[in-house]
């Protein structure tokens, strides 16, 4: 699935809304500007009489754009999205916290109750609401999936909500909408939804621990990841140590993209993402590994995309 959209290929009951009010403020904002222009052909080829500036101040300058900006409110406030202090009867609720430069997403696992964490890429069902308690761990982050909702500011130490939902199954690109620092534009998020038994399959695959190894390079792989010590920022469930400095990587073979949407993921971009972080992400939490033979960095890109 390759990801979709703008704004204006709304896929949500939200982002209807929005559509609706952009095209409105299109059409209305050519109107207007098209009149203007036909005032300034007819002054400029109007020969004598009076010119009365205070009636045009008064007509053009105070009443039209106060009528005009009246009526817009007024019809624009019925499809403004209520703040629900909770979630609706039946949603999904999934926790967002943004980081520099990166999101961690946890939902909780329906059977044991215990949180799911994985990241950069948030799966829902399709046709239910989803409920985001958005949040960020260091600076003013956005939340921002143009498809799907609009913009939600993440501020550190507060807690904000969003609604949204899919009407039907595809992948909805995102971005960080509030500069964030060096690698704000790197910051990308992925919205994948899917029809609700698909989505009810992954939940329980991503609250299983990662799988053994299958195979001795993937193993050596795995020996790699915690011989470089990986496992102090990033937690792979049942192995080395549970940290949450990084991403959640006991999934990772089964996203779309490496680091934030920057990569796509393949064998050659784990490699590549490996060896030169800081050439790709510059300022990224995370050093580059090109000190690692080839042998051993292949080991280890192979055992990261294994981990389904």
């Amino acid at each position: 699935m390759s990801a979709q959209g703008g704004v204006l290929q709304a896929a949500g009951e939200a982002a209807a809304a929005i559509q609706t009010v952009s095209w409105v403020l299109i059409a209305g904002g050519t109107v207007i500007f098209a009149g203007v222009m036909f005032l300034l052909a007819w002054a400029l080829r109007r020969r004598g009489g009076p010119v009365r500036p205070a009636v045009w101040v008064l007509g053009g300058g105070v009443l039209f754009p106060g009528v005009v900006l009246a009526a817009l409110f007024a019809w624009s406030l019925p499809l403004s999205p209520a703040w629900k202090p909770a979630p609706p009867a039946g949603a999904l609720v999934v926790g967002v916290t943004a980081h520099m430069w990166w999101w961690e997403v946890r939902y909780r696992d329906p059977s044991t109750g215990a949180e799911v964490f994985t990241a950069n890429e948030i799966r829902i069902p399709t046709g239910r609401p989803v409920y985001l308690a958005l949040a960020s761990a260091d600076v003013i982050h956005s939340f921002w999936i143009p498809q799907l909702a609009g913009k939600m500011d993440m501020l550190p130490g507060r807690i904000q909500h969003l609604l949204l939902s899919a009407s039907q199954p595809g992948v909805y690109r995102g971005q960080c909408a509030e500069f964030c620092g060096e690698q704000h534009a790197l910051m990308a998020v992925h919205v994948v939804a899917q029809e609700p038994a698909a989505f009810d399959l992954w939940l329980a695959a991503q609250a299983r621990p990662a799988a053994s190894p299958a195979t001795p390079r993937q193993a050596a792989g795995r020996d790699a990841f915690l011989a470089q010590r990986c496992d102090a920022c990033h937690s792979v469930r049942g192995v080395g140590a549970d940290s949450r400095l990084g991403p959640d990587l006991t999934h990772l073979g089964g996203r779309m993209h490496l680091a934030a949407g920057t990569l796509p993921n393949t064998a050659q971009a784990r490699e590549h993402w490996l060896a030169h972080v800081q050439m790709v992400k510059p300022g990224a939490r995370m050093p580059s590994y090109d000190r690692l033979d080839t042998e051993t960095l292949g080991a280890l890109a192979e055992w990261l995309g294994a981990l389904q």
